[in-house]
This record gives structure tokens, C-alpha cells and sequence, in this order.
């Protein structure tokens, strides 16, 4: 693996960094200052559209976009430092940059296995900022964690599909600006276990399309929502179809192999600005006559900050260069890890930092707080923490199953092979 970013991407790092001192940064008490006043938590206050505007402008738009008609054709290593960096202010750096999840995925999607249609008349918009698009697979009636649980049917009736069902955690649904859906749902209960789901485009204003409710996060109602909806005989024409019936889990696959990988790169991004926070904190404040900083377990907790962060670091950056050199199916251990590693770490560290910030740390005061509820949140987010580690034991598993095979057959303990 090269360590050395290329010319590229250390461009695009020294303009977004520019960016986030000169822009982005300043306007997160503006933006706090709108979404006040507003009283609405669903409000897009208009600071966002500045900031798009400017980002824009600047070329710092569509970033995450792997094909070059499309973005500027990063790869997932030139890409990684850009989301961290975005990830250090996660309520306003990806939207302006129009990097934001679950856009992101839904664009890969559209461009993978959308038509021409779609393409004209979501991805285009989409890959513009004009619009927002939201995605419908976990539900509230069945564990979703497993993904050929999936209720919602499907069922074709002549030139058109009739969707029945409810999802919810459908994040992005409730953005003033979110005007479509990527839904999954069965079009085939009977069918083998992985071909019985489908994927179809469906306008958000769709009749028996209905918002319930939105769902709050610790408390916090995030401004794009994580709605419930219902679906109740939705009818779609035949051409909403993605790929092919049967075709759904396939995409699923292929759309959340990089989204895993984009939040575990801001998800250093916070951790990173949490441990400045802290330090900052630490060195402003005095207790029993000296400064916090100046306690040794205070500085325990910074080198071991600083140590956590560069070790996720170096798997997301090896991470990234498995998907660029090997493709997401041959770095699947390394998807399924980071995604485990990088939420625990950034909640080890913003804990820290909201020990250091006393009060202070769990309020609204600071980012802290909210940071943690957006990191124990990502450790159910795109598949819990169970899963993954269940695809780890199961790859490491079968690499000794053939050894104990012969150690059974010739009548010695499978344990003792395996050890």
C-alpha cells in the first residue's frame, strides 16, 4: 500500500481545508442562530444554500462521486481525507459539499442500475443539489439487520408495481428538498433467499406515500428526519424497477460497501475535532491550582486519543485502497472491521472530551453531545455491530474449516486443528 497521497488529493485537501477556516466553520452559529429561530426542526435554513453556492464555485462539489462524468473521479484513498475533514462539522460540511449520506449511496446507485430516466430525472437533479432523496429498507416489524427479512411487498399488477408495507429510519424523508425514495421490498416471498427482494425509484409525493412520523435520536430530532413511513397500495409503473426483479439485496451490497466506508471517514473527522476540543479545554481551564492539562490522567486520555485515531486511520486508508485495487467484495473483511473500529474509537474519544468539558459537555453548547448521539447511533446504522463481527468470525471460521476437516477424519479433536 502507498501512504503517500497523490497531487490530487492533496489539493482538494488544501482547498476544502480553506473552505472549513474561511466558511464553513463560521457558520455553524449562524446556522444554530436560523434553526433557532425557525422553531421548526425540519427547516433548511438558508445558510446551507450559501454554503453550496460557494462550494460549488469553488469545485469542491460531488467529491465522493468515483466516476469522472459525473465528480471528479476520486478514488476511495484520495477520498478518505476529504470526508474526514467534512466529518469534522457533520451538520453542514457534506450537505454543502453535496456529499451527504444517504445521497450519496442513492447517487452510486442511480448511476450503477438507474435507466436513462432516472437518470435524467433524479440523478441529474441530485448530482445539481436541487434536490434530496431518501432510503427505504429497515422496518419496524421485523429485525432489519437482516436485510431477507424484509416485508414490504411488491406485486406487479399489469404495467405497474403495488408497494404495501412501512419502513422506518427512512433518514432524509423529512429535508424540505427530499423528493425521492430508493425503496426495497419483495417481489418474490417464494423465490431463493437473496433474489426475493427488488429496488424501485418512488417520487416522494406519490399517492399512499405517508410520512408518520419522524423519529428522534437521543432526543435530538435531526433536521433531514428519520421518518416512519407507510406505503399503502403505491402504485409505480414498471419502469421505477432498479436492475431486475430479484436484483435488490445484490444493489444492497453495492450501495452500502461505500457508504460504511464514507461514515467511518468522518467518523474520524469527528473524533479528531473532539480531541482538539478537548485539549483546548483542558489547557482553559484550572482546578486545585493548575491547569486541567496539566493532570496526568488527562494526558493519558490525549495520547491514547491520538494513538486510537491514527490506528482506525490506517485501516480506513487500507480500507479504502482494497476497494480501489481489489474491488468492495475482496475488501468485505475490511469494510465489515472499519466499520466496527471507527464508531468505538470516536466514542471513546468524544466521551473523553465530554468528561473534560464538565457540564459544558452535555450541553448543546458544544458539539459533543451531539456528536456522541451521531456515533452510538452509526454503531446500528448501515448494519450493527453484531453483524459485522458475525461476517468477521465467519471468514477467520473458514479458514481453518478444511484442517479440522482432516483432523476429524483421522480421529483427532476439530479444536486441536483449529488452535
Amino acid at each position: 500500500m502507498e501512504f503517500e497521497l497523490t497531487d490530487r488529493c492533496k489539493s482538494y485537501q488544501e482547498r476544502l481545508q480553506a473552505f472549513m477556516d474561511e466558511r464553513i466553520y463560521p457558520a455553524e452559529k449562524v446556522y444554530e442562530e436560523q434553526m433557532r429561530e425557525s422553531g421548526n426542526p425540519n427547516f433548511h435554513p438558508p445558510i446551507i444554500e450559501e454554503l453550496k453556492a460557494d462550494a460549488h464555485e469553488r469545485g469542491l462539489w460531488n467529491l465522493f462521486h468515483p466516476h469522472e462524468e459525473w465528480g471528479p473521479g476520486l478514488t476511495n484513498a484520495e477520498y478518505a481525507p476529504l470526508a474526514e475533514i467534512m466529518g469534522r462539522s457533520p451538520h453542514l460540511a457534506p450537505e454543502a459539499c453535496n456529499c451527504s449520506a444517504p445521497d450519496t449511496g442513492n447517487m452510486e446507485v442511480l448511476t450503477l442500475f438507474g435507466t436513462d430516466e432516472h437518470k435524467e430525472k433524479w440523478l441529474r437533479p441530485l448530482l445539481d443539489g436541487e434536490v434530496r432523496s431518501a432510503f427505504g429498507m429497515t422496518e419496524p416489524f421485523v429485525a432489519s439487520s437482516d436485510a431477507t427479512n424484509i416485508q414490504l411487498r411488491m406485486e406487479r399488477d399489469g404495467d405497474e408495481y403495488v408497494l404495501n408495507g412501512r419502513k422506518w429510519w427512512t433518514s432524509n424523508a423529512l429535508h424540505q428538498n427530499c423528493k425521492v425514495l430508493i425503496v426495497m421490498g419483495k417481489t418474490n416471498p417464494d423465490g431463493p433467499k437473496h433474489k426475493q427482494q427488488s429496488m424501485m425509484v418512488v417520487p416522494l409525493d406519490t399517492p399512499g406515500v405517508t410520512i408518520m412520523r419522524g423519529l428522534p435520536v437521543f432526543g435530538y430530532q435531526d433536521r433531514e428526519g428519520h421518518a416512519e413511513v407507510n406505503f399503502e397500495n403505491v402504485r409505480v409503473p414498471t419502469s421505477a424497477l432498479l436492475a431486475g426483479e430479484g436484483d435488490g439485496f445484490m444493489i444492497s451490497q453495492a450501495r452500502l460497501g461505500p457508504g460504511r466506508i464514507h461514515h467511518c471517514m468522518r467518523s474520524i473527522g469527528m473524533a479528531e475535532r473532539a480531541l482538539d476540543l478537548m485539549c483546548q479545554r483542558a489547557q482553559a481551564r484550572t482546578t486545585f491550582g493548575k491547569a486541567v492539562s496539566e493532570n496526568a490522567n488527562i494526558q493519558d486520555w490525549i495520547a491514547e486519543s491520538r494513538i486510537e485515531i491514527e490506528m482506525v486511520r490506517l485501516l480506513t486508508m487500507k480500507t479504502a485502497w482494497l476497494m480501489d485495487t481489489v474491488g468492495n467484495r475482496h475488501a468485505r473483511t475490511e469494510i465489515a472491521a472499519i466499520k466496527v473500529a471507527a464508531p468505538e474509537m470516536a466514542l471513546k474519544v468524544i466521551d473523553r472530551a465530554i468528561q473534560v468539558h464538565g457540564g459544558g459537555g452535555v450541553s448543546d453548547d458544544f458539539p459533543l453531545a451531539s456528536f456522541w448521539a451521531h456515533q452510538r447511533t452509526l454503531r446500528l446504522a448501515d448494519g450493527p455491530d453484531e453483524v459485522h463481527k458475525r461476517t468477521l468470525a465467519q471468514r477467520e471460521l473458514r479458514k481453518h474449516e478444511a484442517t479440522a476437516s482432516v483432523a476429524a477424519g483421522n480421529g483427532a479433536p476439530a479444536a486441536v486443528a483449529a488452535s
